[in-house]
């Protein structure tokens, strides 16, 4: 039995539409993770820097927790348990009331996630500063917050723009699973035509088009953002 292609199907409506709104919610739900992730995670990789042995600690727990469980059950525990564990009040407004829940969910799974990540590439970029220069800062009579305010932090992150650009992309493609709950990213739309359809391979060769798209852009801009704040003497070295 031969496979019937129909490439138009998908520029047919409400094909097409559905893919639109797919790339909405795909961007929305990446970029709102990632503004968590980047911010929690950056909080915690700087805990995970001090001197003072109770923020390491926190740091490290938080790291452990959230980076070996799963990201599929992540999910689940946001959507499904999350509301059971709270107050009953909070719990039936989160299940009932609340804006967009499965969207809400998938971002707080996402951005907690990968905040996890981003503190290890966090604390990476501050480590990889000479100390050295945390002891001159210091012996300028900088107290310690003056010291990250305006040495590690400036300078960590400027190191680790490639390592936040591969991360960047992975909230991205990790974003797939929030068809799971019910949020209608690209995947979810993928499929759903195919449903509709039958036409698996067409639907799935768009997701997958958009999603290299998107990462091919992402690449590109970052690309520039890093040879813009490339520190001379860090990082690896082209040849001549």
């Amino acid at each position: 039995m031969r496979y019937n292609w129909n490439w138009g199907i998908l520029f047919q409506d409400p094909y097409f539409e559905w893919l639109i709104t797919g790339i909405e919610w795909t961007l929305i739900v990446s970029s709102l993770a990632w503004i968590l992730a980047f911010s929690l995670g950056s909080l915690v990789g700087v805990m995970r820097t001090l001197p003072q042995r109770l923020p390491r600690a926190i740091g490290a727990a938080y790291v452990e927790l959230f980076r070996n469980v799963p990201l599929l059950v992540q999910m689940f525990i946001w959507f499904y348990v999350m509301p059971e564990l709270v107050p009953d009040d909070l719990g039936r407004w989160i299940k009932r009331d609340m804006p967009y829940p499965e969207a809400t969910s998938a971002i707080l799974c996402l951005g907690t996630y990968t905040a996890s990540r981003v503190a290890e590439q966090v604390r990476a970029g501050i480590e990889s500063i000479p100390r050295g220069q945390r002891m001159a800062g210091l012996a300028m009579g900088l107290r310690t917050w003056q010291v990250y305010r305006y040495l590690l932090i400036p300078v960590g992150y400027r190191i680790i723009v490639p390592p936040m650009t591969s991360e960047f992309l992975t909230i991205f493609k990790n974003s797939s699973l929030a068809l799971t709950i019910g949020v209608g990213e690209v995947l979810m739309q993928a499929r759903q035509i195919e449903n509709y359809t039958f036409q698996g391979f067409e639907a799935f060769t768009a997701a997958t088009i958009i999603y290299v798209a998107v990462t091919l852009v992402v690449v590109a801009v970052m690309a520039r953002v890093e040879v813009k704040t490339r520190i001379p003497g860090y990082g690896v070295r082209k040849g001549r």
